[in-house]
């Protein structure tokens, strides 16, 4: 149980870690792009061999599938929910969208990039500790794809809020306050499911996969591309498969 919970909080730290380089220096968009990119592979990966091939296992196809359309479904319609109240910013790390708004709808979008930042986080920290039940392996990759997913998150997050008028301590404690949010989702995604019966387990770790998959291609791949380089088509792609690849083996050879 304390390992998920460590787990959880260094994933959430990530976020922190993030806001005080978007709000110390200004980070070229490529890099950050190839980290999003590259955590984007790393996440599709664990979800994907491991998250729903755990969840098949335990439970079969009907729990496993079940819960990954119901994971995608409320993933789905959350983003959309605050979006529509302002947080589509949190992610948007290069302002265009935000700096065409007005300076005073700005200022009201805190609070929906908080929550949008739980609505993201949530699900990455909580299959944290659901990995850690399918296997120690599955549990750190996990958290891997989830601190590199998190670091390009707290950078545009906290450069936007800045624009929406909000102050660096207040940045810097808000993220604090969802990183730990983050270790207790993760804390809660293992002490919970760890005596419940098999088709409980396989419903929540494919309701993980399945936010997970909604999240990488509603926001983490479409911010990777929003690049305006000419090396943008190769680099990016080229970051993603590298991602997978490396899950891949990794997840391969602690199976072994």
């Amino acid at each position: 149980m304390l390992k998920a919970a460590l787990y959880g909080l260094l994933a959430g730290s990530t976020l922190v870690f993030g806001a005080l380089i978007g709000l110390a220096f200004k980070i070229q968009r490529r890099v950050i792009a190839v980290i999003m990119a590259f955590g984007a592979g790393v996440l599709i990966s664990t979800l994907a061999f491991d998250l729903m091939g755990e969840a098949y296992k335990l439970g079969g196809f009907d729990s496993s599938s079940i819960g990954f359309v119901i994971g995608a479904v409320l993933f789905i319609f959350g983003d959309w929910a605050v979006d529509h109240w302002g947080g589509h910013t949190r992610k948007d790390t290069l302002n265009k969208r935000h700096l065409a708004r007005e300076p005073k709808e700005g200022e009201s979008s805190g609070l929906a990039i908080f929550i949008g930042a739980l609505l993201d986080g949530i699900p990455e920290s909580a299959s944290i500790g659901v990995g850690l039940l399918a296997g120690q392996s599955v549990g750190l990759l996990v958290l891997v794809a989830v601190f590199l997913s998190n670091l390009p998150e707290g950078i545009s997050g906290a450069v936007s809020m800045v624009r929406a008028g909000w102050s660096k301590v207040s940045i810097v404690c808000m993220w604090a306050a969802v990183a730990v949010l983050s270790s207790l989702s993760s804390l809660f995604g293992y002490s919970v499911l760890s005596h419940s019966s098999p088709d409980a387990r396989a419903l929540v770790m494919a309701i993980a996969a399945g936010a997970i998959l909604a999240m990488v291609s509603a926001t983490m791949i479409p911010e990777a591309f929003d690049d305006e380089g000419r090396l943008t088509p190769l680099i990016t792609p080229a970051a993603t498969v590298a991602g997978f690849l490396l899950a891949s083996i990794l997840s391969g050879l602690a199976k072994v």
